[in-house]
């Protein structure tokens, strides 16, 4: 069975060039407030770097900016340059922005349930890397997964569920049937499973428009954990390219 899903006031002129002069000061000024470089100026390595970065500001507690200024709104009504696709789950306590620090027109950023890849997910990260060339594509779980808990759940209890959240967690089961011979929590060792899975088909079982650059190493796929006790993002699943 498939599963199918889809996804200013007004001022004057002189005062519009005033608030974006400022705004734009305050961004440069402010440590934390400058964009990450364009896409095609960061290797995949750097793309990466910048996440782990941002996320070590985030379990330290600092105030990240999210680059809302009016002059970064202007800059990116003539285009985006993402330096990372992020496919994760819908869960409202798995913010990407906010755990990395990262603002507008940085992350392209795939959401649903269970982090799985479908058309639709999958049209999405081959439209970042082919035509936004982003350097990296992230697929991250994270702890405590409702989704694979459910999934987990009609395996080891033949679960059932109204509506369409029976099929969406379908392509979840083989992570956890992956994932039953191993020691620890079924559902967290099924999470884990899950992103594998995903990085699996993205690195192997898709089209040349992905498969070509990771060939020529302009493009990772990495495949990460987010605990929800810690705030860590543990990038547990890298590219041979990666680990050398």
């Amino acid at each position: 069975m498939t599963t199918r899903r889809t996804f200013i006031g007004g001022v004057g002129a002189a005062g519009a060039a005033s608030l974006v002069g400022s705004t734009a000061a305050m961004a440069q000024d402010t440590p934390g407030m400058t964009p990450a470089p364009a896409a095609t100026d960061l290797t995949p390595a750097e793309a990466l770097n910048l996440l782990r970065e941002g996320n070590a500001a985030f379990l330290r507690g600092e105030q990240t900016s999210v680059l809302t200024s009016a002059q970064r709104r202007l800059d990116l009504a003539r285009g985006q340059s993402p330096f990372a696709a992020y496919v994760t789950c819908s869960d409202s306590r798995v913010p990407p922005e906010l755990l990395f620090g990262r603002g507008l027109g940085e992350l392209f950023i795939i959401r649903n349930a269970g982090n799985t890849v479908d058309t639709v997910a999958l049209g999405s990260i081959e439209y970042a890397v082919a035509e936004l060339q982003t350097p990296l594509v992230v697929v991250m779980g994270h702890e405590s997964c409702g989704a694979v808990a459910a999934a987990t759940a009609v395996v080891t209890d033949n679960a059932t569920y109204p509506g369409s959240i029976g099929p969406m967690v379908e392509p979840i089961i083989p992570a956890v049937l992956s994932a039953r011979s191993e020691e620890g929590d079924l559902v967290d060792n099924a999470v884990r499973a899950n992103v594998r899975r995903v990085v699996r088909q993205l690195r192997s079982q898709t089209d040349p428009i992905m498969l070509e650059p990771q060939r020529e190493g302009r493009l990772w796929v990495v495949g990460a954990y987010y605990s929800l006790a810690t705030g860590e993002v543990d990038f547990f699943d890298l590219p041979e390219a990666a680990r050398t």
